[in-house]
């Protein structure tokens, strides 16, 4: 299951520049073209390997030179002052570097970045400070974009002087009341996640070996929203999208429970803003990641994931369309999300809007989102049906296909129809780029039909399957007279059947593989 793109958000970098107040007599501020004229000669003109040499070689020594004097002078903070405003000025100096990223394999070479991430340590946290805008910059993606090569010798080099776990190690001494501090903080985490978007693999490794999880965590049950929060969610999104390994952990460390309590809070009311409501959207992305392995859903139903999830729906607020998409992860091949789905009276809420009474909003008022809910909720029926097999739950699942003369089979066929058209455009689409000797070979033409509504086909042939291995006469009535009436036989749903079965992978395991197919295989012989 996908999900959508992070969005990347940058802080300005830097305040607007001071309004200027020409003097009531006319005349010329001397000392300001002063000022001006000397800038302009210290400026660097030229940006060439010289240059970078330069530059390396003057943040050492002023390096050396304020580390001297801290430990000549270590109770006496006035003697090293200057050293370290001086210090400051040269990575301030060093952000030129950020405009030509070609030059960054020659910074390695130097040395210089072992410096740097050595300043994150600083014992004077406004130079620690420093550092992390410096490697922001320099690690910017509009930066590095177009330099593969040059942004991969930079990341290396980064992580091979640990400058991911000093970047976490330095939040915890970053104070959010502070100003600069809170800058910084929303900087470490620009700067992580430029990291990861360079090398990918770093998102298991920064949790392996620093405690960001725990500080994303605590900083997501801070009830209050600020961007930082904001940020934090986001980034936590990214840890867990890919991540078996970080699903695992986070799990353990008691995530499914914050990212519940955390979701909680909009269960009666939506985000005040657009940056607030983009987090809670990171929030349940995280969540959703979340419950990929089987252990998590576990923990989610033992939280009473399933009861909030349906409490949120009841309330039809913004987090509407979110809480479909988290039942619909949780109850995914886990038959105990679907039992306590049918005990909570899920169905009496999912129902209304498996047959399209979707509640919608301002902010969700596009055709793509009612869809995507549609899709979703067809997903959770074919979970329901694969994960309550007998008993009372499984015939109050069948009753409602009965009730009011077979409407939601009817509902059921309306949507095969639709889809089914949708995955013909698509055939018919990638027939003429065929034609134009265009060259795709099968497993990407079975994706894009994947994509343009097959996977939905084929959930509602499983779910059809189900209810005509039902043998209630009725239901089976039903479905031979809309077949008829859209000029279809059982010929066509064991076409589907028989691509769905042919295409099930092992992602699960040869055994579940098996038994899905073997299932599918039994739907297949019951349409004959």
């Amino acid at each position: 299951m996908e999900f959508p793109d992070s969005k990347k958000r940058k802080l300005s970098p830097s305040p607007p520049p001071p309004q200027q107040v020409p003097f009531s007599d006319g005349s010329i501020d001397l000392s300001l073209l002063e000022a001006l004229e000397k800038s302009q000669q210290n400026a660097v003109e030229t940006l060439d390997l010289k240059t970078v040499k330069k530059l390396a070689l003057s943040l050492e020594r002023r390096l050396k030179a304020n580390t001297a004097e801290r430990l000549k002078y270590p109770d006496n903070p006035e003697k090293f002052a200057d050293s370290e405003l001086e210090l400051h000025e040269e990575l301030q100096k060093l952000k030129i570097l950020a405009g030509a990223p070609e030059l960054y394999k020659e910074l390695v070479k130097l040395g210089t970045l072992e410096s740097i991430t050595g300043l994150l340590n600083h014992d004077n946290t406004d130079i620690s400070i420093d550092a992390v805008t410096l490697l922001q910059d320099l690690t910017d993606a509009d930066v590095v974009e177009d330099n593969d090569e040059a942004a991969q010798a930079l990341v290396d080099a980064l992580v091979e002087n640990n400058a991911v776990e000093l970047l976490v190690q330095n939040l915890s001494r970053l104070n959010d009341s502070d100003p600069d501090e809170s800058a910084a903080i929303y900087n470490t985490l620009s700067t992580i996640e430029n990291l990861i978007e360079v090398k990918p693999s770093l998102s298991e490794l920064v949790c392996e070996k620093t405690k960001l999880l725990k500080w994303l965590q605590a900083r997501i049950k801070i009830r209050e929203f600020d961007s930082n929060k904001q940020y934090a969610s986001e980034i936590l999104a990214i840890l867990l999208q890919n991540s078996n390994a970080n699903q695992k952990k986070f799990g353990q460390m008691n995530g499914v429970d914050t990212l519940l309590q955390a979701v909680a809070m909009y269960k009666s009311r939506d985000p005040k803003t657009g940056d607030e409501e983009e987090m809670v959207e990171n929030l349940f992305d995280s969540l959703c990641c979340l419950l990929m392995p089987l252990e998590n859903k576990e923990r989610f139903v033992k939280a009473e994931g399933v009861e909030l999830m349906i409490i949120i729906m009841n309330q039809k607020k913004l987090c509407y369309g979110s809480a479909i998409r988290a039942l619909d992860f949780s109850m995914t091949n886990y038959p105990p999300a679907c039992e306590r789905f049918i005990d909570v009276m899920g169905i009496k809420t999912a129902f209304p809007a498996f047959m399209g009474k979707i509640p919608l909003s301002k902010k969700n008022k596009k055709k793509r989102y009612k869809e995507e809910l549609e899709e979703r909720l067809v997903s959770v029926v074919a979970s329901l049906f694969g994960g309550v097999l007998r008993g009372s739950r499984r015939e109050r699942l069948l009753s409602k296909f009965v009730e009011n003369e077979y409407e939601k089979i009817d509902r059921l066929m309306e949507l095969y129809m639709r889809y089914s058209e949708r995955v013909k455009a698509e055939t018919e689409k990638l027939d003429q780029l065929e034609l134009d000797d265009l060259e795709i070979d099968d497993e990407d033409k079975y994706s894009r039909k994947l994509d343009a509504g097959l996977y939905t086909v084929q959930l509602i042939a499983v779910i059809l399957g189900h209810l005509w291995t039902s043998e209630h006469h009725g239901i089976q009535s039903r479905i031979e007279l809309l077949l008829r009436q859209q000029r279809l036989t059982k010929k066509d749903l064991q076409d589907i059947l028989r691509e769905y079965h042919d295409n099930i992978g092992d992602l699960d395991g040869p055994e579940e593989k098996e038994r899905a197919q073997s299932k599918i295989l039994r739907f297949i012989s019951s349409f004959s």
